[in-house]
């Protein structure tokens, strides 16, 4: 078959194909577009979730007539002043949306610019039908109807209207984001579902597209490495979702869903996260055009950095620093349900007068034995072994906590951000008294955490006390999960774990870290070989040594239904305030809560 030139209309579809396979990729471009013409507003209308109509007006510089038939022409832009492509800065340059969608709807184009007069265009499915004067204020409608109407291949590929709507929805969330200077509004089938002003702070716009509750959760990011500039919000690893929709990354104001970037976020979270939680965050980094090519994808979405170990190291750095600064802070606040589970109690009715004749009134109740503060001010103790002392009312039921008398003034809650503890409920929770609020925490979560940073100091140079076994403890395995514990001993050894084969299906420990106290050797080492098998392909031994400190931290830390007593308690929490990352659990959960002074209020009708 010899080489023939395609026709403008079959080549208009086949980019089409490119850069407009749903509703969503049509509105991204068309919502661009009103960005770089300078617009302060713009105003989004859908119906069927973009599949019959979507709208985009905006108070842009306008076109002229000329202008408007250029547009609709392809590779014709107005973006690039020059043949630099490299040092574009502008969202959309190459000059396909708008005849690429033409070819594949019914497209109605109307605009006019300052001074002028308006002038629209209408092209369906790649022909002109309709041109003339239009009546409208300065800047820019495009309406697009019936997409893909006429290829019905194309459209038995799109989803129904309510995803379609969500895919539109996150494309116009992330640019409005990008650009918290200009206003956005969203109408779906007439109820309007988005309105932010423009003139917004970042956190402001982060907050309003996303939760209000991720301003009061939530750490800044400002870091600046050379020409490279990272800035953003990122939320507490406590403050987590089940997917990753969640997050928004930028580049030159640019949104984009790089896998280099990801990669990195994921990476900044390692050990902060379940591997099924992800964070809520919006980065934004700004780089010289000449570090990084945003021409590498036909819908711009993937970007190419000259120096990519600067940029992930940057974001990783970045915020483990921004993470570290903020040590023990968890969500400030408990759910909202769980706040709505609390329940009064029914008050029984009281006698108007008297006693009953033959009732004497009750003896008043004795002096309370008990004062719930703590009896000493911390001390220095060793908390691993604070914790393994068994209080003697252990096996006691059913008191689940017990404070003590009071042989010194209590410490003032004030001088403590968790306060003071009062006491424990269900041998699982610590309650506290601070400054502002009632603080629980999770007795078993909050140590498996201190725990962790403890053997993480030790993998970064300062050994973690090992303690020797009187008897060394022979642990069979398979020879395979033998080998690679074999391979790992040293690392091992510096998280306090002395191990040496012993025949081709077994080890041997010789010393467990001091800080687990008694734990059951076998289980340790198995839980260790199956880490170490588990991520060998994914992941390098530094940081499958992470997953190992973290099962081991498991080992080692106080057990729900464990009986503490308030100097334990005390120990635990002042031990919390010094630790970095002590407000989240290896797995991302919160370790403690605070509930404020005026919900506690709130909850005896004192507010």
């Amino acid at each position: 078959m010899s080489i023939r030139r395609l026709p403008e209309k079959l080549v208009n579809r086949i980019a089409a194909g490119e850069v407009v396979e749903r509703p969503a990729a049509a509105l991204k471009e068309l919502v661009e577009n009103a960005i770089d013409a300078g617009s302060t507003r713009i105003s989004v209308r859908i119906a069927e979730g973009g599949i019959s109509r979507l709208e985009v007006e905006d108070d842009g510089c306008g076109m002229t007539a000329a202008d408007m038939a250029l547009a609709l022409e392809r590779h014709a832009t107005s973006k690039l002043p020059d043949d630099a492509i490299e040092d574009v800065t502008t969202l959309g340059f190459r000059g396909e949306a708008l005849p690429s969608i033409a070819s594949v709807a019914r497209l109605t184009l109307e605009s006019r610019g300052a001074g002028g007069d308006g002038w629209r265009r209408v092209v369906d499915n790649g022909a002109v039908v309709v041109e003339g004067p239009a009546a409208l204020a300065k800047g820019t409608r495009v309406l697009v109807e019936d997409l893909f109407a006429r290829v019905p291949a194309r459209r038995k590929f799109l989803r129904s209207g309510r995803s379609e709507y969500a895919a539109c929805m996150d494309v116009v969330k992330r640019l409005a984001m990008a650009r918290p200077d200009i206003g956005f509004t969203v109408e779906h089938d007439g109820r309007r579902v988005l309105d932010v002003q423009g003139d917004q702070d970042r956190l402001a716009r982060v907050a309003a597209l996303t939760h209000r509750d991720l301003a009061a959760n939530s750490i800044g990011v400002d870091l600046d490495r050379g020409d490279v500039h990272l800035g953003g919000v990122i939320s507490l690893p406590t403050y987590n979702r089940g997917i990753a929709d969640h997050q928004y990354l930028f580049v030159n104001g640019r949104p984009v869903k790089d896998r280099l970037l990801v990669g990195a976020l994921r990476g900044a979270y390692a050990d902060l996260l379940a591997r099924d939680r992800h964070p809520v965050v919006a980065l934004f980094l700004d780089v010289p055009t000449s570090e990084v090519d945003v021409n590498v994808h036909p819908a711009k979405t993937e970007v190419r950095f000259r120096d990519p170990q600067l940029v992930r190291g940057m974001i990783v750095g970045g915020l483990r620093r921004a993470l570290d600064e903020h040590g023990f802070r968890s969500v400030q606040r408990p759910a909202e349900a769980a706040l709505a589970a609390w329940q009064q109690e029914p008050v029984a009715p009281q006698p108007t007068t008297g006693f009953l004749f033959g009732q004497t009134p009750a003896a008043p109740p004795p002096a309370a034995t008990y004062s719930f503060g703590n009896s000493h001010a911390p001390q220095a103790h060793d908390i691993a072994r604070v914790y393994d002392r068994l209080t003697p009312f252990a096996s006691a039921a059913p008191i689940a906590g017990r404070a003590e008398v009071a042989a010194a003034p209590v410490p003032q809650a004030e001088a403590h951000p968790l306060g003071i503890a009062r006491g424990q409920i269900a041998r699982t929770y610590i309650v506290a008294e601070a400054e502002d609020g009632l603080v629980i925490v999770d007795q078993h979560a909050a140590h498996e955490r201190l725990v962790l940073e403890q053997l993480r100091r030790g993998m970064s140079g300062q050994a973690v006390p090992s303690q020797g076994l009187l008897l060394p403890e022979v642990v069979e395995l398979d020879e395979p999960a033998c080998d690679r514990l074999e391979a790992a001993s040293s690392q091992l050894a510096a998280l306090g774990v002395e191990i040496e084969r012993f025949g081709p299906a077994a080890v041997m420990v010789r010393a467990t870290p001091a800080m687990l106290g008694n734990i059951d050797c076998q289980k340790l080492v198995t839980d260790i070989a199956d880490d170490l098998a588990g991520y060998d392909a994914a992941l390098g031994l530094s940081e499958k040594l992470e997953l190992v400190a973290a099962t081991m931290a498991c080992h080692g830390s106080v057990r729900a239904g464990r009986t503490l007593n308030v100097p334990e308690m005390n120990a635990l929490l002042r031990q919390m305030e010094i630790t970095p990352h002590s407000g989240q659990c290896n797995h991302g959960r919160p370790t403690w809560v605070k509930l404020a002074m005026d919900d506690v209020e709130k909850l005896f009708g004192r507010k």
